[in-house]
């Protein structure tokens, strides 16, 4: 996370459960970067773009298969007739580098989001003009792939039940961890009748995945720096930002 310039770097955070996760939908997408068939063309910026109708489908498709994806939201077509040349060019800028020339959040266009993958899912950098939307996307999508994690152990038998999202408020002590760069490890999560445990770790600063993947894989029987916990009979998160026992 970099508060400062308002984007976060994340590698297993999907296109899907982004959408999915964020607390509006978007109206439509300006592509930047992208290999999506089914699109309209905007003739001021000389680029496609994408409404409500074709986001649904898009949201359906193998998007990872695309490698680049790089898109930036708007809420009216008229809006992109707005843009002066250098505004173009720096949304152009965007998709060739996954940086910005300077904040990418135009009063023309309305946005709030910027999303800048690379083969999706593996590197993504998406920026966000308001970080409630940023907490209310990651408790969805943790929520959301642990309900589609399979069982690992059948010793209880019990009837399966949706977890809920994660409240961003339950998210904001990682604030500082997320700085300094985390793994929220959705595998090594533990589960009991009463519990699910999502073990946390500070791994580090990283912009190349490989990289960071090989660290994570080096974590071993090293504590978590925290933890979050769901507790099945109150049907209620909590956040460790240390480690604890309790």
């Amino acid at each position: 996370m970099n508060q400062t310039d308002h984007f976060v770097l994340s590698y297993g955070i999907e296109f899907m459960e982004f959408m999915s996760g964020i607390p509006h939908p978007i109206q439509n997408a300006l592509l930047i970067r992208h290999k999506v068939k089914d699109s309209h063309f905007n003739m001021h910026t000389m680029l496609e773009y994408v409404d409500q109708e074709l986001i649904e489908k898009l949201v359906q498709d193998d998007v990872h298969g695309y490698g680049d994806f790089c898109w930036i939201d708007f809420n009216d077509e008229e809006h992109l007739n707005l843009l002066s040349g250098q505004e173009i060019a720096e949304i152009l800028y965007l998709g060739h580098l996954k940086d910005h020339l300077r904040l990418p959040f135009y009063g023309k266009l309305k946005n709030h989001y910027v999303y800048l993958a690379g083969d999706d899912g593996w590197f993504n950098k998406t920026y966000y003009k308001n970080w409630d939307s940023f907490f209310t996307m990651l408790g969805s999508a943790i929520a959301d792939k642990m309900n589609n994690q399979k069982e690992k152990s059948l010793l209880f038998r019990v009837k399966k039940k949706n977890i809920p999202e994660i409240p961003r408020e339950i998210l904001n002590p990682f604030s500082d961890f997320m700085k300094e760069g985390i793994v929220i490890s959705i595998e090594k999560a533990v589960r009991n009748r009463l519990t699910t445990e999502i073990p946390v770790w500070v791994i580090g600063d990283f912009f190349d995945m490989d990289e960071m993947y090989e660290e994570y894989e080096t974590l071993g029987g090293r504590k978590p720096d925290g933890k979050l916990v769901f507790d099945r009979k109150m049907g209620e998160w909590q956040a460790f930002a240390a480690y604890s026992s309790t």
